[in-house]
């Protein structure tokens, strides 16, 4: 019995971890008691030495040091602050109103404000109770199909989880050592790949079958203009203008770093500074402006409401993101300079006092702990995993599966979803992942691509029934019973779990479609990073300066003091 519980340490240690995670105890508990039990076994096998956990602290000490961490908090604040300011419902109400004159029009809404959500929000549970809260009746009371309501608003909700500044991501890229700024550029193209894909399934039901999706009736437009036209038209002229002025700011960028700096290679805070003074000085002209036409009557009330809505969180998220993806901050800073901004934003909005603030910081504290207690419980385990030769009985695992790299892409997606049902991706990326990564990268698979195709298919597995986490969220907050709607006053029946769950069918479709496409088609992912520089270590030569006169330099005696 002791030859075989030494010969199987490994596959025990993992089955115990199994075990303890799907009874329901405590996952950073879990691990770290697995970790420090099967470590003590091993010494007392004779396989560890005894002096084993004498470099744990430092590793523990590492995790509280790591810089890329604080993303996390500050993204989670950012998200928090905008949510319970109330840009959420501000966000549904404009775009409905924009969107809603045309079929599918309310559903498009919330494909486009999930995906602003997910950009500032980054945590699923908030952009979905959000959306469910404020859509779904107004959806239901203008007579869309209940489905896909339901279909719209959990699928859009889960973009939190590819979308950046996703936590999936960072957290991905820590355990995957790769930079954060390349996970985020790797997962731009296919996240807004994936928002145009649900945009054409409500499109082509929008064609094929309008009354499952039908428009907004005139008496629901609230933003009219006293001829009753709709200003759309002065809607239009506004992005136009507004899009040549960002047009205008990309083109010139270098110009304005270098009237500021001094030069373009000066210290990363100037130019920090001079990208968020150019957007701010920017965002102001143009609500200056858009306020200055409003008073001249030439702005319609639907291009007021937009201006006033959505340019300045989409102003924010570009400012975070657009200096994430220029190198100029780090995802650190660019969350910091983000949380600084949902404040200002808040505040200048008269949306946050003191309780909303403390109701931030107190949530943003309880997810921060949360993960770092994953993380100390998941480096234990990893610590003695690695210690008994873990890592490599799994790499033995996926030598035998057919179809290289494919198979083994297909093979790991499967458990993950699978996985996917049970746990949060918090435990999956530090348990699974630092165990798959080094096999994904001996057979030469890009580790940012990797990670990209772990995010969406986690983002798949929120969505699948009947275990789908975004599913719950929507069933917490969707009526169960017929209630009598507060506008028409007419009696709208409640929402069933299968509603909840034939909605989510068409979408998951959709997304393990995105996911075949990425694993046929890497460089959807990969075409956007910075180009490998590749070494010959064979070709590389090492020269020392002479210790004597000088390199060449003959005058002491034909040249022995050079080479």
């Amino acid at each position: 019995m002791i030859e075989f519980v030494a010969a199987n340490l490994a596959p025990i240690m993992f089955g115990a971890v199994v075990f303890f995670l799907l009874s329901g105890f405590p996952v950073a508990f879990s691990l770290a008691a697995c970790g420090l039990l099967f470590g003590f076994i091993g010494m007392e096998l004779g396989l560890l030495p005894g002096t084993l956990f004498q470099a744990l602290p430092l590793r523990v000490f590492g995790i509280m040091q790591n810089d890329i961490l604080l993303a996390i908090p500050f993204f989670t604040l950012m998200g928090l602050i905008l949510e319970r300011s109330g840009m959420a419902e501000d966000l549904l109400d404009t775009a409905g109103q924009v969107f809603g004159p045309v079929r599918g029009g309310l559903a498009l809404a919330v494909i486009f404000v999930g995906a602003l959500l997910a950009a500032t929000t980054g945590v699923v549970a908030a952009s979905v109770i959000s959306m469910g809260l404020i859509s779904l009746p107004i959806m239901l009371r203008y007579g869309y199909s209940r489905p896909i309501a339901c279909g719209a608003i959990t699928a859009s909700g889960t973009l939190a989880q590819a979308i950046p500044p996703s936590l999936v991501l960072i957290v991905m890229a820590d355990q995957l050592g790769r930079s954060v700024g390349d996970m985020y550029k790797g997962a731009f193209i296919p996240a807004f790949i994936l928002v145009g894909m649900y945009a054409l399934f409500i499109i082509g039901l929008a064609i094929f079958k309008p009354k499952l999706v039908p428009a907004l009736p005139p008496e629901a437009l609230k933003y009219r203009q006293p001829d009753g036209s709709s200003g759309l038209r002065s809607l239009i002229v506004l992005l136009a203008v507004v899009g040549g002025l960002s047009a205008a700011f990309g083109l010139h960028y270098d110009e304005l770093l270098s009237m500021y700096s001094g030069h373009p290679s000066n210290a990363r805070l100037d130019e920090t500074i001079v990208v968020a003074m150019s957007f701010g000085t920017a965002l102001a002209l143009i609500l200056a402006g858009a306020n200055k036409l409003l008073r001249l009557g030439l702005l319609s009330q639907i291009a007021e409401r937009v201006t006033f809505v959505l340019i300045p969180p989409l102003a924010l998220i570009f400012l975070v993101l657009g200096t994430i993806f220029l190198g100029i901050a780090t995802p650190t800073e660019g969350g910091a300079m983000g949380a600084v901004g949902a404040i200002i934003m808040a505040l200048s909005r008269g949306r946050l006092n003191f309780d909303k603030l403390r109701e931030a910081l107190e949530s943003t504290t309880r997810l921060s702990v949360f993960v770092l207690f994953i993380l100390i419980g998941a480096t234990v385990f990893s610590f003695t995993f690695t210690a008994i030769d873990g890592k490599e009985w799994v790499e033995h695992l996926f030598d035998k599966l057919p179809g290289g790299q494919v198979g083994f892409l297909i093979f790991v997606n499967a458990m993950i979803f699978f996985l996917g049902f049970f746990l949060d991706f918090f435990e999956i990326a530090f348990i699974l992942i630092p165990l798959l990564a080094p096999v994904a990268d001996k057979m030469g698979i890009d580790l940012i691509w990797f990670g990209v195709l772990i995010a969406l298919n986690l983002q798949t597995s929120f969505l699948t029934p009947p275990f789908g986490f975004a599913l719950f969220y929507l069933r917490s907050v969707a009526p169960v019973g017929a209630y009598l709607d507060r506008v028409t006053g007419k009696r709208i029946e409640g929402i069933r779990t299968t509603q909840i769950y034939r909605g989510s069918v068409a979408f998951v479709c959709i997304q393990v479609i995105m996911i075949a496409l990425l694993i046929a088609f890497p460089q959807l992912v990969t075409g956007g990073l910075d180009a490998k520089v590749e070494f010959d270590l064979d070709t590389i030569q090492i020269q020392a300066p002479p210790t004597g006169g000088g390199w060449g330099d003959d005058s002491n005696g034909g040249g022995t003091g050079g080479w």
